[in-house]
C-alpha cells in the first residue's frame, strides 16, 4: 500500500485521529509526490524499537530515515523482522547510506539499528580469562550500525552522565577499538559521562564520532546535557550532535526538583542556534528521542534510587510544538524564520547524519 493508504488504514484502526492528521496532510502528500528529488530527512534517534505509531508520525512529518533500537537478542530480532514484513511496502531496514537513498527513491522510509548502551555485551570485554572474542560482530552482521557506551550510570565500559568524572575503562577502550574496526558509528555524550566520552573521542583519531541525542549544558545545566568540551570534541572529529526534544532537558536545571514549565519551540530552536554558532552548521542534527507508542517511561516509573529527581520529571514531556516527529515542520519553519538557509536546514535535517554514516560505514 502507498504511504497515503497506510495513513488511511491507521485512521480506520484508530491508531491516529483525523484531528491530528489534519495540519500535516499536505506535507504527507507533497512528500509522496516529490520523494525522489527532496533532500533526505533523518530522525537521528527515536526511543525504543521502530513501531507503527512512529512510522505514521514520520510520514506526517516528512521524515525518510529513523535511527531506532536494534536487536539485543534473537527474540527481539525476530519481532523486528515481523514488523518489517508487515509493513514492507512502507519501510525497510537499512545497513548503508546507499540503502537509505534507495528506499527514498522507492518512496519508502528506512530504519537504522542502534544501541543506546553496549550493556548487552555484558562482561565479555572485561574477562581476565577465556577468549577475547565478543558478540559485537554478530550484531553488526544483523544490522547494528550505531553503538552507545553507557546509559546514565556506570557499566563495565565507563560512566554514564550521572557520574561525569569517571574515565573510560580498559574494557571501554577495547570496545571503542572494536566499534571502529567493524566500521560502526560510536555514540558518546548525552547518556555517556563527560570524561568517558572525552577518553573515547581521544582514541578515535580520524573517525567521526557522534552524539545521537543530547542538549546544551550551557543553556540548561542538566546532567543529561552535554558540555561545550564534549560538543567541541565531537565536532573536531567531523561528527554530529543530535538535539533532543525532551522538555526537561531544556528547562529543568541541576537542583530543580519541583514543577517546571513546558519548554517552548523557541527554546528548542535556541539549541540549534547555539550549536550552529559554537561548532558550525555541519555538526548539528535531529535527535528528538520520542517515546510515542511506548509505555512511558519504558513500562514503569523512573527508578528514583538511581535517577535523581532533578534529571527528569514524570510524565515525560516534549517541547511545545514539537511533541511528536509529526510536528517536525514546525521546527523547519522556525529555523527558516531565524534566517537559516535551505542548505543549512537540509544539513541539520539529515545531510549531516548521512555524511557521517557514509564516512564511517563506507
Amino acid at each position: 500500500m502507498e504511504r497515503r493508504e497506510l495513513l488511511k488504514t491507521a485512521l480506520a484502526a484508530g491508531a491516529l485521529s483525523a484531528a491530528n492528521l489534519g495540519p500535516f496532510a499536505e506535507v504527507v502528500e507533497a512528500k509522496r509526490q516529490s520523494a525522489p528529488d527532496r533532500p533526505i530527512v533523518v530522525d537521528g534517534l527515536s526511543a525504543g524499537n521502530m513501531r507503527l505509531s512512529h512510522l505514521i508520525g514520520m510520514q506526517q512529518g516528512g521524515v525518510d530515515c529513523c535511527v531506532a533500537g536494534g536487536p539485543s537478542d534473537m527474540d527481539s530480532f525476530a519481532e523486528l523482522l515481523r514488523f518489517f514484513d508487515e509493513h514492507s511496502k512502507e519501510i525497510v531496514r537499512a545497513n548503508s547510506v546507499a540503502e537509505i537513498r534507495q528506499a527514498h527513491r522507492d518512496g519508502k522510509a528506512s530504519n537504522v539499528f542502534c544501541w543506546q548502551s553496549a550493556e548487552t555485551l555484558g562482561y565479555a570485554f572485561n574477562s581476565p580469562l577465556g577468549s577475547p572474542r565478543t558478540a559485537l560482530r554478530a550484531f553488526s552482521e544483523i544490522g547494528l550500525r550505531i553503538v552507545g557506551l553507557c546509559y546514565n550510570v556506570t557499566n563495565v565500559f565507563g560512566a554514564g552522565c550521572l557520574e561525569p568524572t569517571v574515565p573510560l575503562t580498559r574494557a571501554g577502550q577495547r570496545l571503542v577499538e572494536e566499534i571502529h574496526h567493524l566500521k560502526l558509528v560510536l555514540d558518546v555524550g548525552g547518556h555517556t559521562g563527560e570524561q568517558t566520552s572525552l577518553d573515547a573521542i581521544a582514541i578515535s583519531r580520524g573517525v567521526p564520532v557522534i552524539c545521537t541525542h543530547t542538549n546544551v549544558k550551557t543553556l540548561n545545566d542538566s546532567a543529561r546535557c552535554s558540555s561545550d568540551r564534549v560538543i567541541d570534541a565531537i565536532a573536531a572529529t567531523g561528527g554530529v550532535i543530535g538535539i533532543t526534544a525532551v522538555s526537561d532537558f531544556h528547562v529543568r536545571s541541576r537542583g530543580n526538583t519541583g514543577p517546571v514549565p513546558q519548554a517552548t519551540l523557541d527554546q528548542h530552536l535556541d539549541q540549534f542556534d547555539y550549536m550552529k554558532k559554537r561548532v558550525g552548521v555541519d555538526h548539528v542534527g535531529l535527535g528528538p528521542d520520542f517515546v510515542d507508542g511506548m509505555a512511558i517511561p519504558y513500562g514503569g516509573g523512573i527508578n528514583k534510587e538511581i535517577m535523581p529527581p532533578d534529571l527528569l520529571g514524570e510524565p515525560w514531556r516534549y517541547v511545545k510544538g514539537f511533541e511528536s516527529i509529526a510536528e517536525l515542520p514546525n521546527v523547519i519553519r522556525g529555523l527558516k524564520g531565524r534566517g537559516w538557509t535551505d542548505e543549512e536546514v537540509n544539513k541539520a535535517m539529515g545531510g549531516n547524519w548521512l555524511r557521517v554514516y557514509e564516512k564511517v560505514w563506507g
